[in-house]
């Protein structure tokens, strides 16, 4: 293949890239923007096939298969309460392949350019840090390990003294290029990694998870520079982006600074608190109250969270707010941008249940609206309804915009009991006098709840 045959479908693969990203902004289109987006990467690997003719193809074949059916076993299989950690991990495999293949660039046979060492050198400690913290956040997310802000003696000093050695050690490998050198600045790297996700905890983690997401784009476009790859610096370079306007969004969903969420936690700032649960009285309900509740409130709101995705209850969810229509009630669905553990987690989760999507209402949108709702349905949700992020100073979630679920006359609230959400802090609203909460699993709750209204 020629170079003008290869640059012509490579500016193609790219227009795929940025037509998919493009198309994920709206649930109309996501479809066939991910369908977009896998044409896309086709055709970059069969040009750099056809261009590059490498003499390793069966291996790269080999691995291009085995890679795919673990994929295609895992896509399959993962829960959307297991997405967080998914991107996790992929963001981390990314990290991972841009280290090693700068890597293996500083110790080949060819001779780098001073810039290009330069940008090798920093593909290692980017792609290294990604992978060591990408790997942590799974481990917190996937409660391997406490979700908990993990924080020991001394190790601000220790994060800069290591941070410090990275920047020697980057400057030296730019200036010599030595590989021994190169990798001991991997080593370096994957501990800062860690140390940069260590001091994270509660719902502070899918937020950095965004902003590792971005950090694995800034190594593919760096590695697409060394590699003299215009398609992966094009691709990398809308990674990282996205991710970093993601990263900002959730950031300010949550009413906080990156920096803040990423070093708080020295300073106490992190969003887990206790995690004890209340001895506070709290009134409860059978599902045939419920049921009567809503089978005469004019105005309905649905807010789903977390423990909704836990569950699968989407579907009974969606079933129960068809029968309220079908009685003449207005129900519509309030959605918070962090509720769940990743942005958009509840409009897919939904979406499968076949909600139309302009049911769903962003939270700037419906807030109006609480104050005219006869009764908010709360399924799963808990932080993100919680009055304290308006009005308890120094408490982890404070500043944080909420859903108004408290405005409403009515609040039905369904939990398994009354432990904390997932900032580990109590949440008044549990035990406002016009709160009813629906004990038990999210799914056998509203399936109950559905029962008792037909029966109504």
């Amino acid at each position: 293949m020629s170079t003008d045959w290869a640059d012509l479908l490579y500016l193609v693969a790219a227009v795929c890239f940025i037509l998919a990203l493009k198309g994920l902004s709206s649930p109309r289109y996501a479809r066939q923007a991910n369908g977009i987006g896998v044409a896309g990467a086709v055709i970059a690997v069969l040009v750099v096939i056809a261009y590059e003719r490498p003499d390793n193809l069966p291996l790269i074949v080999a691995a291009m298969v085995v890679g795919g059916a673990i994929g295609l076993v895992v896509a399959r299989r993962v829960a959307m309460t297991g997405m967080p950690q998914l991107v996790a991990l992929f963001n981390g495999v990314g990290g991972a392949a841009g280290a090693l293949v700068a890597l293996l660039e500083l110790g080949g046979a060819g001779d780098p350019s001073r810039g290009q060492v330069a940008v090798a050198s920093f593909t290692v400690f980017i792609g290294a840090v990604t992978f060591s913290g990408s790997t942590l956040t799974f481990a917190k997310l996937q409660e391997l390990v406490t979700g908990r802000p993990l924080l020991f003696p001394y190790i601000r000093t220790a994060s800069a003294a290591v941070g410090a050695a990275a920047v020697a050690l980057g400057v030296w490998v730019a200036l010599d290029a030595p590989l021994a050198v190169a990798v001991a600045l991997a080593v370096v790297s994957l501990v800062i990694g860690l140390l940069f996700v260590l001091p994270v905890g509660g719902a502070d983690v899918p937020i950095v998870i965004s902003l590792l997401n971005a950090f694995s784009g800034i190594t593919v476009a760096a590695g697409g520079y060394v590699l003299g790859n215009s398609l992966l610096i094009v691709a990398g370079t809308l990674v990282g982006a996205s991710g970093t306007l993601l990263t900002q969004l959730m950031a300010r969903a949550m009413g906080r600074s990156v920096v803040n969420i990423l070093f708080g936690a020295f300073a106490g700032g992190s969003t887990l608190g206790a995690t004890t649960a209340t001895d506070r009285p709290v009134r409860s309900a059978g599902p045939v109250d419920v049921a009567i509740l809503l089978g005469y409130a004019r105005k309905v709101i649905m807010a789903p969270g977390y423990g909704l995705a836990v569950a699968q209850a989407q579907h009974v969810l969606s079933e129960l707010a068809n029968e309220l229509r079908a009685r003449g009630v207005d129900v519509s669905y309030a959605i918070h941008p962090v509720a769940g553990r990743m942005p958009g987690h509840m409009n897919v989760l939904l979406a499968e249940a076949d909600v139309p999507y302009d049911q769903l209402h962003e939270m700037d949108a419906i807030n109006s609206e609480f104050r005219t709702t006869d009764v908010v349905l709360v399924v799963g949700a808990n932080d993100v309804v919680n009055p304290a992020a308006r009005t308890t100073r120094g408490s982890p979630i404070y500043g944080m915009p909420i859903l108004n679920a408290d405005h409403a006359r009515a609040v039905v609230f369904l939990k398994r009991s009354l432990r904390p959400g997932f900032a580990g802090i109590e949440n008044e609203l549990l035990h406002d006098p016009r709160t009813t909460l629906l004990f038990g699993d999210a799914k056998d709750s509203l399936t109950r709840l559905l029962a008792a209204l037909r029966a109504m």
